[in-house]
């Protein structure tokens, strides 16, 4: 039987359009599946290669265009050369045969194969095609851009934006945490640190501020000595002292201007002018964004300022201490009064205070609670029911159930929750 070699120059074409067919399938799967920020490090560490993954990433649209117009390409070109090799070999009615071989080699070896491997090792796949993918777009830049042109225009005809990402840079972060937390490779404390820095941006001094019920403050017009006892008894070193009405703030006094006067005075606190060591309070309006009022503390080397509302009335303070803990979680030093607001009663009913911050519940107990319309989960309760719960009364939403264990006059002491369906 004698073989006819006329026919070895089209089996070899189809052969190696297959193969770059596997090359721009590979290629695009890479170039989409890579790590951008592993990509910019590596650019970082002048790797070239990377730099040139980087400039085809900053120029998707016109990545994808070009890819798929080589692969579409050069599917056709070895679908008709199969068709006419069939026909030779046999006969006119073979052609819907070749159809069928060719959608299997090409689904096999150009698609699957190559996308499979790219999906495993995205990185070194990207790596390795960016310098002929970067020549593939610059040589189809033309036709690509005409391609575009018809593509917008006919999505326009149908209403669609075609222009800007859908998801901002936060958002794609806080996604990209996520799925990292669900597959393992980040454990939730640090999910929780991820996600308190990427909320600063959103959050105001009104929703990490320590309420002006809660603060320790010193009514200025008591004598000296009972001033520094009472300053030396509170755990906390900065105190605001107040004349007259408590929302009337003198000035804020000092633990460590406090130790230096009584070091001067020999100890004798009745000597001491509180008001010649006391400093200048700090206002600041309760919608200042927290990231704002972070550098505010950082430019004036300042760690406490007292928050007021539009008209002046005193609505709490804030500290370096609060936000950072936005961050890292409550932080406790030898100083501080621990004071329980979340324990666990039994496996998944939990006991919590009124005053305690829905994100710090949720934080907590890896819950979702809204936190948009509401700081503490008392407040949450009130807004949800459009009334003031009386005690022992049961709501449910949000996937939880909240049932009302103590009130004070119109406050909600305590609360007990456990998940529960709406």
């Amino acid at each position: 039987m004698s073989i006819d070699w006329s026919l070895l120059g089209p089996a070899l074409t189809i052969l190696g359009l297959l193969v770059l067919s596997a090359f721009f399938s590979g290629s695009e799967t890479s170039l989409t599946a890579t790590s951008r920020a592993r990509m910019m490090q590596m650019e970082k560490d002048k790797n070239a290669s990377a730099k040139r993954v980087n400039k085809l990433m900053d120029d998707g649209e016109s990545l994808l265009g070009a890819i798929l117009l080589g692969n579409n390409l050069v599917n056709i070109a070895a679908s008709m050369i199969a068709g006419q090799l069939f026909a030779e070999l046999f006969g006119v009615d073979s052609v819907a045969a070749a159809a069928i071989v060719m959608t299997l080699l090409v689904l096999i070896f150009a698609e699957v194969l190559p996308k499979t491997y790219a999906l495993s090792n995205p990185e070194r796949f990207a790596l390795s095609v960016s310098q002929p993918i970067l020549i593939v777009v610059s040589v189809f830049a033309p036709l690509v851009r005409i391609v575009q042109m018809v593509v917008r225009g006919v999505l326009r005809l149908f209403g669609a934006n075609v222009e800007g990402p859908v998801l901002s840079a936060h958002d794609e972060l806080r996604g990209a945490i996520a799925l990292h937390h669900e597959e393992g490779s980040v454990v939730k404390n640090d999910r929780d640190m991820l996600g308190g820095v990427l909320d600063l941006a959103e959050l105001i001094v009104d929703d990490i501020m320590v309420h002006r019920k809660s603060i320790n403050m010193i009514d200025a017009s008591k004598p000296a000595t009972q001033i520094v006892a009472e300053a030396l008894g509170s755990p906390h070193t900065r105190l605001p002292l107040y004349k007259g009405e408590a929302e009337n703030i003198i000035g804020v006094l000092h633990a460590r201007d406090l130790a230096r006067a009584l070091l001067e005075s020999n100890g004798d606190p009745s000597s001491i002018d509180i008001a010649a060591i006391m400093r200048e309070p700090w206002f600041v309006p309760e919608t200042t964004d927290v990231l704002d009022q972070l550098n505010a503390f950082r430019e004036k080397r300042e760690h406490f300022a007292l928050v007021v509302d539009e008209y002046g009335a005193l609505m709490g303070m804030v500290t370096l201490e609060d936000i950072l803990e936005e961050i890292v979680g409550t932080i406790e030093d030898e100083y501080d009064v621990s004071v329980e607001g979340i324990v666990a009663e039994s496996n998944g009913v939990w006991c919590v205070d009124g005053v305690v911050p829905v994100r710090d519940l949720n934080r907590a107990l890896d819950w979702d609670l809204p936190d948009e319309e509401a700081v503490t989960i008392a407040g949450l309760v009130i807004h949800e029911a459009q009334t003031i719960p009386e005690r022992g009364q049961v709501f449910r939403f949000h996937g939880v159930r909240f049932e009302i264990t103590e009130r004070r006059r119109n406050q909600i002491t305590q609360l007990r929750l456990c998940p529960s369906p709406d």
